[in-house]
């Protein structure tokens, strides 16, 4: 496996697999790589005859108020992780590297990023479209593979290629989750024992509504609300939003008619856990 740390680096490596025939697979991280990572790497090395993983830190993504300068972060860990799971090439670039000093064009979307994650993070899609956009380009990936716990960011990316008529397929992966159910985070490393218990109300609620709406129910006011009620219930937690939305635009919808996305972001303590499930009817 190689450590490519430019973005002419990448370029070249790549060009001569392309050379060669071979089909390459993109698994863009932020580092701090876990199971679900590893999940993604597998997928694309099942699928694919070269991988490239980027670890990249992305600044444009995060906010002042945001977590950007505490993020965990072991480049040693995530470099063993890649080369267990079959990576060809880990790309791992400085800021100054993807964005020139004076770089003014970025990839905004509109309709699928105002709500979830959008209303609350409004700078948020605009970073992860034009470094998603920047490494598609750089690794001329044929597939590039996101996991559904980012769900609105798997919807958005889908709709960037879309709409940009992008050369390559966006795959979509199954959430990793812990075997009490949190789903997998490198943000879970925040959490404290008592939050980490607390966390579970999650996955709890993914499961009540789950639950709701394979019994018939057509409501989106009676699934959230329950959803929500749970995790009330649960002193630690404070809700950001849970919604139910259109799996194709991301708009909210009152009753369920076609496949939509269930989703929900929470407060545990300071730390913001997301979760979801899609039901596609």
């Amino acid at each position: 496996m190689k450590i490519a740390y430019t973005v002419e680096d990448v370029k070249s490596q790549v060009r001569q697999w392309k050379k060669e025939g071979l089909t390459v697979g993109l698994v863009p991280t932020m580092g701090y790589l876990h199971e679900g990572h590893e999940s993604l790497i597998k997928r694309a090395v099942a699928e694919n005859d070269r991988v490239v993983v980027s670890v990249f830190l992305n600044p444009t993504q995060f906010a002042p108020n945001e977590d950007l300068a505490s993020y965990p972060r072991d480049f040693e860990a995530d470099t063993k992780l890649c080369e267990g799971a079959g990576a060809a090439l880990v790309f791992h670039p400085e800021p100054s590297e993807m964005y020139a000093e004076d770089a003014c064009t970025f990839v905004d979307m509109t309709a699928v990023t105002k709500e979830l994650c959008g209303k609350s993070r409004p700078i948020h899609f605009r970073g992860v479209c034009t470094v998603v956009n920047k490494l598609m380009n750089i690794s001329m990936a044929d597939r590039a593979y996101f996991g559904q716990k980012d769900a609105q960011q798997l919807a958005v990316i889908r709709r960037m290629v879309r709409d940009l008529n992008m050369n390559v397929e966006v795959v979509g992966c199954p959430i990793i989750r812990e075997a009490d159910g949190l789903a997998k985070s490198s943000r879970n490393t925040y959490l404290s024992e008592e939050e980490r218990k607390a966390g579970l109300v999650l996955s709890q609620a993914v499961k009540l509504g789950q639950k709701l709406v394979a019994e018939g129910e057509k409501s989106a006011a009676a699934v959230t609300g329950a959803m929500s009620e749970l995790i009330s219930a649960e002193p630690l937690a404070k809700i950001d939003y849970v919604s139910m939305v259109s799996w194709d635009s991301i708009e909210p919808v009152e009753t369920i008619e076609a496949p939509v996305l269930v989703a929900m972001a929470v407060y545990i303590g300071k730390t913001r856990l997301i979760d979801n499930f899609i039901y596609e009817g």
